[in-house]
């Protein structure tokens, strides 16, 4: 098997004798550092798509390169994952890639969420629940969702919070 640089030129992106970059091929070459970066640090597509709050279709068609219309906020929250993930490995890096994820979390201490902890309170996950709902049953998880806050509220039912 032979070991490919993740490294690349931008200008290797650009369309045959143009000026302008091309995006199906573009894709396909973060798809496949994405693929490998999740590989590297063990995670599996359904693993990195529940951490990142996306759909593990999503995972797949983003590492195909088939996600042109992939949205940049799965985008980040994979990244943000896979960032969170390589923390993790910091010990057992070489030193060289060791300093330069030091560099970036230096420049950029927001860059990652570390690997195991909720996103904002888990909001972003009740969304994509809700979204995957019919109206009725979108009706009901509102139901649900109240009388569970209320249940686990230390205030008493009907008081409102300043």
């Amino acid at each position: 098997m032979t070991r490919r640089s993740l490294r690349f030129d931008p200008d290797d992106l650009l369309a045959p004798g143009s000026t302008s970059v091309d995006w199906q091929r573009w894709m396909h070459t973060l798809g496949e550092q994405v693929r490998r970066m999740r590989a590297f640090v063990g995670l599996s597509q359904e693993e990195l798509a529940r951490r990142a709050g996306v759909s593990q279709g999503s995972v797949s068609r983003l590492e195909s390169g088939r996600g042109l219309a992939t949205p940049v906020l799965v985008v980040a929250r994979i990244n943000r994952v896979l960032w969170g993930a390589l923390l993790g490995w910091r010990s057992r890096l070489n030193p060289r890639l060791h300093r330069a994820l030091e560099r970036e979390l230096v420049r950029d201490p927001g860059l990652v969420t570390p690997v195991g902890t909720p996103d904002e309170t888990g909001v972003d996950e009740l969304v994509a629940l809700y979204e995957r709902l019919d109206e009725a049953q979108r009706a009901t998880l509102i139901v649900v969702v109240r009388a569970t806050a209320e249940a686990l509220s230390p205030e008493p039912a009907g008081t409102k919070r300043s």
